[in-house]
């Protein structure tokens, strides 16, 4: 019993690899639709077998570098080649380099992880994005175009180029030191348990009758929202500091006095 539970793990991270090469295999033979939701359907599998380690305690160095292995498939390789094949084909010859920009980032978040330069040090955050909503967010972005809010209020917009800015934001964002929240934590002993499985819930709800619309609004207000965070922190953070001194001989005179010197 002891070996099957230890088994457990791994094998919802292979299913995870399989549903990554899967949609890759479907986004070259120009099924997007599914080939977006097989994305999703590995992030959901990468979810549970990390739940599933802990809640067993059979977690091991060997699940650790699989599950890093397969994640760069599931969420690096597999939404690059989709959105290759939807935007970047037609965007010129050397518009695959944005796609190359995706995976190598997810790789070097990966490999970082791995090795403990970040992600340790905080309980309750990320630091920078997480490789599978990075991954996710590109991925739902063809479903969202099939929405009929889509066709009737956005499908005007440059999506062309929206999509390249996007794709360099969530790899940048992926190796950066910006902070994002973890999901809220499910219990019923707690009001923050009871508030982690109410929003839980909803995001389930949401994603099973509204999937279509709600995945890629959501990932595109998560990335923004660690943005937003990390640039209000920091001006707080700098008025608690004050600005430079006057009286302080070590600061150009110059530059108290302001920018043009005046």
């Amino acid at each position: 019993m002891r070996r099957v539970v230890v088994v457990v793990p791994s094998m919802f991270t292979l299913a995870n690899l399989f549903f990554g090469i899967w949609s890759i295999v479907l986004a070259a033979r120009g099924d997007f639709y599914r080939a977006s939701w097989y994305i999703v359907i590995a992030g959901v599998l990468d979810m549970l077998d990390g739940r599933i380690a802990r809640m067993s305690n059979t977690g091991s160095r060997f699940g650790a570098e699989l599950d890093s292995l397969v994640d760069l498939v599931s969420f690096g390789v597999a939404p690059a080649v989709l959105i290759y094949h939807l935007v970047f084909a037609e965007a010129g010859g050397f518009a695959w380099l944005f796609s190359y920009g995706l995976v190598m980032c997810a790789a070097l978040r990966l490999a970082r992880y791995n090795v403990g330069d970040i992600g340790h040090d905080a309980s309750d955050a990320f630091q920078g994005l997480p490789s599978t909503a990075a991954g996710m967010t590109l991925a739902t972005y063809f479903p969202f175009t099939q929405t009929d809010f889509y066709q009737s209020q956005l499908a005007g917009l440059p999506w062309s180029q929206i999509m390249v800015f996007l794709t360099m934001a969530l790899s940048l964002a992926m190796v950066s030191a910006i902070r994002y929240a973890k999901p809220p934590r499910i219990g019923i002993r707690s009001a923050r348990g009871l508030g982690g499985l109410a929003v839980n819930l909803t995001v389930l709800g949401f994603g099973i009758f509204s999937r279509d619309i709600f995945f890629f609004p959501l990932g595109l207000t998560y990335l923004a929202y660690g943005i937003v965070r990390m640039a209000v922190v920091g001006f707080l953070e700098r008025g608690e500091n004050g600005g430079p001194d006057d009286d302080d001989p070590e600061v150009p005179q110059a530059l108290s006095r302001g920018p043009l010197g005046k």
